[in-house]
């Protein structure tokens, strides 16, 4: 169990593309590329470009404030919620900088397709490898998507409803992806509500969106990250009332039969050419 509280100080200049800087909340363990994840605030600090590109893993992201130009597939208005299936391409992006500055909540994490997010794929402001390999042209696989474009959701046209035997506490289901099965919800606890998770085989990442609490005991307000792994019971109980925005991720069972994927040649977890081949 990790309850963090957010850091206004925590930002870093960690983006490839050099505009955008990063506050890591949680992290997972690159020495396990299918359970590995990281989640992030994106903060831009300067106009930002991006190719059409693709990645290796899953991406969940949230516009805190401003939007988000996806190219072709539209605009991902502040406070909508996309889901970025792996294999997926999205782009070519143009977001120049607006004050305030755009600020995005981003949980990348391995795919059902089994092929993980390992080195460079998760690293953080201080490690010093991941930077080194994300800058090394290598062969990588990349999964074929699943889904043919980014999904976009509204969370304002879903209904909050009761959650059963708790008091207090009410959910927006939004959506089960993949045959990994990780939904997305937002929980809302009312002041002096507890609300109690016990899910015996999901790990759930959740964000402060709104109010105050405190979770295991410890406090928190808006943009603290709680991390609850399979089979850790999670209290929460709300001083205001609370909204959290949480991913639940089953573990990834892998078919008998591998699926198809591309080959490429990268210098990131990205890809903005075309296959070098096809397996």
């Amino acid at each position: 169990m990790k309850v963090v509280p957010f850091d206004e100080d925590g930002f870093h200049m960690d983006h490839p593309r050099g505009t955008v800087a990063f506050n890591y909340l949680l992290m997972g363990d690159r020495s396990k590329p299918q359970e590995n994840f990281r989640y992030i605030l994106g903060r831009q600090e300067g106009d930002f470009h991006m190719p059409r590109h693709r990645h290796a893993f899953e991406q969940i992201r949230l516009p805190l404030v401003g939007d988000m130009n996806l190219g072709e597939q539209g605009i991902l208005h502040e406070s909508e919620i996309g889901y970025f299936p792996e294999g997926g391409t999205y782009g070519p992006q143009d977001d120049p900088l607006t004050d305030p500055k755009q600020l995005q909540l981003v949980l990348q994490f391995a795919g059902a397709s089994g092929l993980g997010m390992g080195a460079g794929r998760g690293g953080g402001p201080d490690n010093k490898e991941a930077q080194r390999e994300r800058r090394e042209v290598r062969e990588q696989k990349l999964p074929r998507a699943r889904y043919a474009t980014t999904v976009k959701f509204d969370p304002a046209r879903y209904n909050y409803l009761p959650v059963d035997g708790q008091e207090g506490v009410e959910s927006k289901f939004f959506g089960a992806f993949t045959e990994r099965a990780f939904r997305i919800e937002h929980i809302k606890i009312d002041a002096g509500a507890t609300w109690v998770s016990d899910d015996p085989t999901a790990r759930r990442l959740l964000v402060v969106l709104s109010g105050t609490g405190t979770a295991e005991g410890s406090e928190i307000g808006r943009l603290a990250a709680i991390q609850a792994d399979a089979g850790e019971q999670l209290t929460v109980t709300a001083t205001t009332e609370l909204v959290l925005h949480m991913v639940a991720i089953p573990p990834v069972r892998l078919p008998r039969v591998p699926e198809e994927y591309d080959i490429v040649m990268s210098d990131a977890p990205i890809e903005f050419e075309k296959p070098k081949a096809t397996v």
